[in-house]
């Protein structure tokens, strides 16, 4: 369960003599300390004429993080989740690990019944070793987590259940006793303990396959093709869930697992801070961010959300730098959430400046790069709260229920401004051209899923899949 809120990044108008500063330049530290004293993270206007990046070095060939896998030719859902192993999660915790963990590291793997795990839970809080609302989250993660899974019908849910809340607790006592702190850029923790097989595998049985598509499953083999050239590709997406990385990555597991496992999410603080999201946090890649949502929640803590901002912009100029990286970012600055008087869910409108200071990163990396919007719907799985909280330790309301994704067609800035002299207009234009495109995926996904009319949705822009069967 990630939350993965991007910031808008507003952009000041300045000369177009102003560049953005490789993190070893001279100038670096003058441009971080001005942009620090700023509203929000910012980022100078690049002029055309400077080339600020020398150009990438020869892309890597691409491939899959994990070891090879067998695949049937035939993948039915119910197959899928009934031959689910979950004793293979416990497993996930190699020996040298758990050895040099505190003694009682063990009170959740051994665990295997729900009486076991609820009081684990009860003696760790009366020892102190858990706080009670971390303790609380704990057991209201565990019965909301059981109820979606039995939502699904599969035989042998019980044992998914214990099985998978055993390591997830686990995970989420650990933290709480040593708290692990997130890097500006993140990579995702595969070893000693895999963190990304731990997400996939939680967030696998609260998907409904049978009801869930994706959306131009053509695009998603360019977008790894440009990878494959050295090209930079930038995901412009709306955000529903904490899940969406996982959901993403399931969705895309058979057909593009490169995708699946080696895409940058810009999150948002919040990911790294809840103890209950923390761990799934660990297993993605992630550049960490402070939202502007809530970079006024504690007013002493603003100079210093300023400054990692400014850290993690950094990170990331550098990464794109490289070529053959795939991003991801939400620029409504956090979740959709429905219209409070229809109970309607939709996108949440695009920030244009963040979408804007993300197109000019990609386009001055010296990389060639791509912006392409892509449609998610899920958020039965997962929703958030009704309206923004400031404090950490959101109540996780879980269901088990389909899952959408789609890739629209690369959409360029060039293309759809030529006409426009007034920047800040094109900037508009663009930003919700992508959003028009996101919007027009997503009502797509809603027709096939919560509609009923799976494949048959389809429509000239959105061919309908799905790649498991």
């Amino acid at each position: 369960m990630v939350l993965l809120p991007s910031p808008p990044i507003s952009t000041p108008p300045l000369s177009s003599s102003s560049f953005l500063p490789s993190p070893l330049s001279s100038t670096a530290t003058t441009s971080a300390a001005a942009a620090a004293s700023a509203s929000s993270l910012s980022l100078p206007l690049l002029s055309p004429k400077l080339r600020f990046f020398p150009s990438p070095p020869p892309p890597p060939k691409l491939r899959s993080t994990a070891p090879p896998r067998r695949r049937s030719a035939s993948c039915p859902c119910s197959r899928r989740l009934s031959s689910f192993n979950p004793r293979a999660m416990a497993g996930l915790v190699k020996d040298k690990e758990v050895a040099a963990s505190v003694s009682d590291s063990r009170t959740f793997l051994d665990a295997t019944t729900e009486e076991e795990l609820l009081s684990g839970i009860r003696k760790a809080a009366e020892a102190g070793t858990l706080s009670s609302n971390v303790a609380m989250g704990m057991k209201e993660l565990y019965q909301n987590y059981k109820t979606a899974v039995l939502q699904s019908g599969v035989p042998n849910a019980n044992e998914i259940i214990v099985s998978n809340m055993a390591v997830a607790l686990d995970r989420i006592f650990l933290d709480a006793k040593d708290p692990f702190v997130f890097s500006p850029h993140h990579k995702a923790l595969r070893e000693p303990f895999d963190y990304y097989e731990f997400g996939q595998n939680y967030i696998r049985p609260l998907i409904d396959f049978r009801n869930s598509y994706v959306g131009n499953i053509s695009l998603f083999k360019e977008i790894e093709k440009q990878l494959q050239q050295g090209h930079n590709v930038v995901l412009i997406s709306n955000h529903q869930t904490e899940a969406d990385p996982a959901i993403i990555a399931l969705l895309l597991e058979k057909t593009n697992p490169y995708i699946s496992e080696n895409l940058i999410y810009v999150a948002g603080d919040r990911v790294v801070t809840d103890p209950l999201s923390k761990p799934f946090s660990m297993g993605r890649n992630l550049i960490c961010v402070y939202s502007k949502k809530h970079m006024h929640d504690d007013p002493e803590l603003v100079d210093m959300k300023k400054k990692a901002n400014i850290r993690s912009l950094k990170e990331m100029a550098v990464l794109l730098r490289g070529g053959s990286q795939i991003v991801w970012i939400a620029p409504s600055g956090g979740r959709d959430r429905p219209d409070p008087t229809t109970g309607e869910w939709y996108p949440a409108p695009f920030d244009a400046s963040s979408v804007d200071n993300m197109r000019r990163l990609a386009a001055h990396s010296g990389a060639p790069g791509h912006l392409y919007p892509l449609g998610l719907l899920c958020h039965d799985i997962m929703p958030p709260p009704p309206q923004v909280e400031k404090e950490i330790g959101e109540k996780r309301v879980i269901a088990f229920s389909g899952a959408g994704l789609s890739v629209g067609q690369e959409i360029s800035f060039a293309e759809v401004t030529a006409t426009y002299e007034n920047q800040e207009e094109a900037k508009e234009v663009y930003a919700q051209r992508l959003y028009n495109s996101v919007t027009e995926q997503y009502n797509v996904l809603k027709s096939a899923i919560h509609g009923k009319q799976g494949p048959e949705a389809s429509t000239p822009a959105v061919s309908l899949s799905q790649a498991w069967n």
